[in-house]
Order: C-alpha cells, then sequence, then structure tokens
C-alpha cells in the first residue's frame, strides 16, 4: 500500500508559508488593483487568512468566470487574491506528495518540465522506433472536456490515496466541491481552469492512466502533457488494440472519454502525417511550427503594431510578446520564417500634432 501522510496541515497555514505563497500568488501582478489592496494591510491580511485555516471557518470566495481565445475559446474561473495565496500555500505542502511518483514522462504543470521538454522527448521516441524499426505508427489520443469531467468523487479518492491529515482533506474537499457554484459546471464534476489546485489535481487524475500505461500495458514511449497522450510504436494493429484498452480504463475507472481528435496513424513525408503535439508538427527529422501559431503571432503583432502607434503601449510590451514566441520557434526549423514574420512588422508612433 502507497504511503499516506498526516500532519499537513500546520505546513499550510504557518505565517512564513502564507507569506512565501503571497509572493508567489503576486508574481506578475503586482500592478493589479486585488493585489495592491491586498498589500496596504498584508500582515493583517495573512494573520486573517491563517485564523480563518486554523479555526476551520476558512470559505472559499466567489469566482469570476469569464472567456478566453487562445490558442482556443475556453471558460476559465478566476477566484480573489486571498484564495489564489491559500492555494499556493496548500500545493506548495501536497505537490512534493505525488511529484515523486509522476512518471519521468509526464511533462504538464511541474517543475522543469514543459512543451519543449515534452516535444523534444517524443520526437527522440520517434526516431528510436524508426532507427529500430523503420516504420513509425502514433496513437494519439485526447480526453474530451477534460476539466469539465473530472468526476468530485474518483478524485477525492485519489487524493486519499496519499493524504491521511483529515484538515488538508477538508481544504482540498471544500475547493473542488466549490466548482458546484459555477453555472457552467454539472454537480460533481469539473474543476475550473483557473484555480491552481486544478493543475495539480488534473496531474493527480491522469496518473491513474500513466501508471496503466506503463506498469499494466508496459508501453516504453509514452508521453503526456495534461490531458493529450502519445504511445509512438512500429505496430499499428498493436497500438489499435492499446486504443481499446486504454479507452475502456479511462471510462471505467476515471469516467473520462477520449474525442473525435483521437486516432492511430503512420507517421512520415510519404504518408503526409506529422505528429501534432505540444505546439509543433513533428517527424523523426524535423519539426515545424503549427499554422494556428503563426497565424496569432501575425494577429498579436498587427493588434501591438496599432497599440503602439496610438501610443497605448511601451515598446517593451511589443519586445515581450516577441521574444516569447521567438523562444517557441527556436525549437523548430523556423530561420526563414522568422526572419520573414519580423521583417514584416514595422513599430513607429503616430507623430506628434
Amino acid at each position: 500500500m502507497a504511503k499516506t501522510y498526516t500532519g499537513l496541515y500546520p505546513k499550510i497555514f504557518a505565517f512564513d508559508a502564507l507569506h512565501a505563497a503571497y509572493c508567489r500568488a503576486r508574481a506578475g501582478k503586482r500592478d493589479g488593483a486585488e493585489v495592491q489592496q491586498f498589500e496596504l494591510d498584508l500582515e493583517g491580511n495573512l494573520i486573517q487568512l491563517q485564523n480563518e485555516l486554523v479555526w476551520g471557518q476558512y470559505r472559499i470566495g466567489a469566482y469570476r468566470p469569464f472567456k478566453v481565445f487562445e490558442p482556443k475559446e475556453r471558460n476559465v474561473a478566476a477566484l480573489p487574491f486571498r484564495d489564489r495565496v491559500v492555494q499556493h500555500a496548500l500545493v506548495a505542502v501536497i505537490e512534493p506528495l505525488w511529484e515523486c511518483r509522476f512518471i519521468g514522462d509526464s511533462y504538464a504543470c511541474r517543475p522543469g518540465r514543459g512543451t519543449h521538454q515534452g516535444a523534444d522527448r517524443a520526437q527522440a521516441m520517434l526516431r528510436k522506433v524508426k532507427r529500430e524499426h523503420g516504420t513509425v505508427v502514433v496513437f494519439k489520443g485526447d480526453i474530451a472536456k477534460y476539466f469539465q469531467s473530472i468526476d468530485h468523487a474518483v478524485l477525492k479518492m485519489l487524493l486519499r490515496k496519499r493524504i491521511a491529515c483529515k484538515p488538508t482533506l477538508a481544504l482540498l474537499d471544500h475547493i473542488i466541491d466549490s466548482a458546484n457554484t459555477l453555472a457552467a459546471h454539472t454537480p460533481g464534476v469539473g474543476l475550473p481552469i483557473g484555480n491552481l489546485t486544478s493543475q495539480l489535481c488534473a496531474n493527480i487524475y491522469l496518473h491513474e492512466l500513466d501508471e496503466f500505461v506503463k506498469h499494466a500495458l508496459r508501453e516504453m514511449h509514452y508521453v503526456r502533457y495534461m490531458d493529450d497522450f502519445i504511445i509512438v510504436h512500429h505496430d499499428k494493429a498493436h497500438l489499435q488494440r492499446l486504443r481499446v484498452l486504454m479507452e475502456s480504463f479511462l471510462d471505467v475507472r476515471l469516467r473520462l472519454k477520449t474525442n473525435s481528435k483521437t486516432q492511430v496513424f503512420p507517421l512520415g513525408l510519404l504518408h503526409g502525417h506529422a505528429l501534432d503535439f505540444l505546439g509543433y508538427r513533428i517527424w523523426t527529422t524535423h519539426r515545424r511550427i503549427r499554422r494556428s501559431s503563426i497565424g496569432r503571432i501575425t494577429r498579436s503583432l498587427k493588434k501591438l503594431q496599432h497599440q503602439y502607434f496610438e501610443g497605448h503601449i511601451e515598446l517593451t510590451r511589443v519586445t515581450q510578446t516577441v521574444t516569447s514566441w521567438v523562444a517557441h520557434c527556436k525549437h523548430a526549423q523556423t530561420l526563414g520564417l522568422r526572419t520573414k514574420l519580423l521583417a514584416a512588422f514595422s513599430f513607429t508612433k503616430r507623430p506628434a500634432p
């Protein structure tokens, strides 16, 4: 039986832990009105949070729902700043309990891992199978409406596999159940995308799939990034059998289903298929940027160009966007693309009257 942990709660409500959580929660947001309001009485607000947690009186605030449209339209829900502080304190204590158990090839929302490392690993697997077998076939899976489909009862059971600290579990249950207040969520199902705890819980939830693939199915060439996953093999029939087994596991154990983008396909220039994964189109020999990514950066540069011309933003804002996109592009064969696209935009301000 896996080890369970007690005595976690005092580590969450300790004043130093709450102050460190506040520092993480404010990162990149110090100009926000909520953060500045909280900082007006920083010590008092942290002590108030501490007291509420100690005496079991903490109640999560009201969510502010909104939509984001890049890279695709999604419903997001944001909590008040004080609740984000509590979640940072909670995650700092419980995340290490799972981080040491997560498989090495899970790349989302984990320290030192991300899309670039995941894409590198996926391409290395493609190359290995090509080198050893001459043929590469990929099973690419995608969970349908993942965050909206996470079952609260199943998640709470999984959390109790590692945590035996009752007040910590009560806090986690309270945060999970708070999703029931959102109009877009079915009671007992779904996590708000905007919560820090949702990211960790989503990884804990699909860690069950990771263990099934690695230990029960004994597949070597498997990579997961949140709700997207791939298995690389040389035998299409083998991957089709795996698809049936994995979709059955997801349905029975986790109450999840894959979406219409899930498929098994041969890879290669002759077949016309690339692996579309983690923002790149990947072959054994090279990788390209997604066409949708090129469209997004083009739209962003046009918008920034107009805002800079009107004097609404400074050049540093433009530089941040370009630097971030170039960093992403450098992990693919994009020198010509970068040169052509960046040369197409010039930034000048409207002449003074």
